[in-house]
């Protein structure tokens, strides 16, 4: 039974979330169509382009994404209180670049430059659009509708293109959100598409490789596009690269990586064993459903639901035991 976005989004606190959409036609969002033999292997270019586009305009930081044959998974960190701090011109304007006026097909760079002054001079709308800005489901639904009506036009027909809900789970920890980034970077790899972490192109690792194969140790972890906040991840991007190259070793043993093979030191500010490190990256769309993290923060997150429990806190107990809180005084 599905359960409504504000249970387990708070639409006034930043949060890290994975969020996922499956196209629900036969046919592949992308790659080569099995039946027909036709590629849409340039669908690709159309999702990574509006990540980025969409990520420069929303209060979101971009940190991770996968754009697999049938769906397309994107980790990120959205912010309400950047969004909270925009001056009311700055919200109409990214909302003008999200929504812009068109005359007969094509963008009115005039046209957009009023309607963005328009819109800075009604407050009321003004909260409306900047809560908009700061909503994950409104930066999936701005990401799916414009891929669905291009690619409908594209095949000439109409319908529905994806599923009817994407997929979203919360992030309540720092290590929650390295094994779901991992498990994003990975997919091409744990699918025996990609032999090595610099081969797994359109993922934004890929992207991240063939800027600086081998960035400095002092580069922090920064998302590719949108709000710099990286909410005090304990790691730096060359940890990050190193954790997943080695991540992808235990899942798929034997094949070639593009960083080293060391064991990767960032495992031990995240305080997980690395034995099973592997398996929560692998576990990450199996073993839960709307939230993933410690057992105290899941036990934490289903209270604040009003529900007993939520999926996967079995399994992460017997992962690594229970850390209670300390008991109040």
């Amino acid at each position: 039974m599905t359960s409504p976005r504000r249970l387990f989004i708070d639409p006034f606190a930043p949060g890290w979330y994975h969020c996922m959409s499956r196209c629900v036609r036969r046919a592949f969002l992308c790659g080569v169509d099995r039946a027909t033999g036709q590629s849409f292997e340039h669908r690709r270019r159309w999702l990574e382009d509006r990540l980025h586009e969409l990520a420069d305009c929303f209060a979101v930081g971009l940190y991770a994404y996968a754009v697999m044959s049938n769906h397309v998974h994107v980790v990120l960190r959205a912010d309400p209180l950047a969004a909270h701090a925009w001056p009311a011109q700055q919200v109409a304007e990214r909302w003008v670049r999200l929504f812009p006026v068109r005359v007969q097909g094509q963008i009115d760079l005039d046209a957009c430059l009023a309607r963005a002054g328009q819109l800075a001079a009604q407050p009321e709308r003004i909260a409306v659009l900047r809560a908009r800005l700061a909503s994950v489901s409104w930066f999936m639904r701005c990401l799916n509708e414009p891929i669905a009506r291009r690619a409908n036009r594209e095949d000439d027909c109409t319908g529905r293109f994806w599923e009817g809900r994407f997929k979203c789970q919360a992030l309540l920890d720092d290590a929650a959100v390295m094994a779901c980034m991992a498990c994003v970077d990975l997919h091409l790899v744990r699918a025996g598409m990609a032999a090595e972490l610099s081969g797994s192109v359109h993922t934004l690792a890929h992207n991240r490789l063939q800027a600086d194969p081998s960035p400095p140790a002092d580069v922090e972890l920064a998302p590719v596009r949108g709000l710099a906040d990286s909410g005090g991840l304990p790691c730096s991007l060359k940890a990050c690269l190193g954790l997943l190259d080695w991540t992808g070793r235990q899942l798929r043993p034997g094949h070639r990586g593009a960083i080293g093979a060391e064991h990767p030191g960032v495992l031990a500010a995240l305080e997980c064993p690395a034995d099973t490190w592997a398996v929560r990256v692998a576990g990450i769309e199996r073993d839960h459903w709307r939230a993933i993290g410690a057992v105290d923060a899941l036990l934490a997150k289903a209270r604040a639901m009003g529900q007993r429990w939520l999926k996967g806190a079995g399994r992460v107990a017997r992962l690594a035991p229970l850390r209670r809180a300390p008991a109040e005084t």
